[in-house]
């Protein structure tokens, strides 16, 4: 299994920015899907997570309201849009995937990770 993050960067205070990670080795579409980041000298965070259909998501409350997580199965891909972006989301952020259709969050429950990606937000 691979995952592949891209779409980091560095933006301003206030911007977006839109994160993809596309997944291989394994059929997509029976899996739940997240997003962590992680600091260094920090814990990796849960971030949001979205069931294997699309239809259930879940949100760290930090970013409710200015993170959408989606995915698309026939582009094995799954998105995070990260709006009204602030300096405390400067992290490196990881997709990962889980072996059951249900989202989880905690990153325990997910087995299959990418190499992650810098998201800086200068204030």
């Amino acid at each position: 299994v691979q995952l592949v993050e891209s779409g980091g960067g560095f933006v301003q205070a206030g911007g977006s920015l839109r994160l993809s990670c596309v997944l291989s080795g394994r059929a997509f579409d029976v899996l739940a899907m997240g997003w962590f980041r992680q600091a260094p000298g920090k814990e990796r965070e849960f971030v949001a997570g979205i069931s294997s259909d699309g239809r259930n998501t879940r949100y760290v409350d930090s970013v409710k309201g200015r993170f959408t997580i989606s995915r698309d199965n026939a582009k094995n891909t799954v998105y995070l849009a990260m709006n009204i972006l602030k300096p405390e989301d400067t992290d490196v952020y990881y997709c990962a995937a889980r072996s059951t259709g249900i989202v989880g969050t905690s990153r325990y429950e997910y087995g299959d990770w990418g190499q992650g990606t810098q998201v800086t937000v200068s204030s």
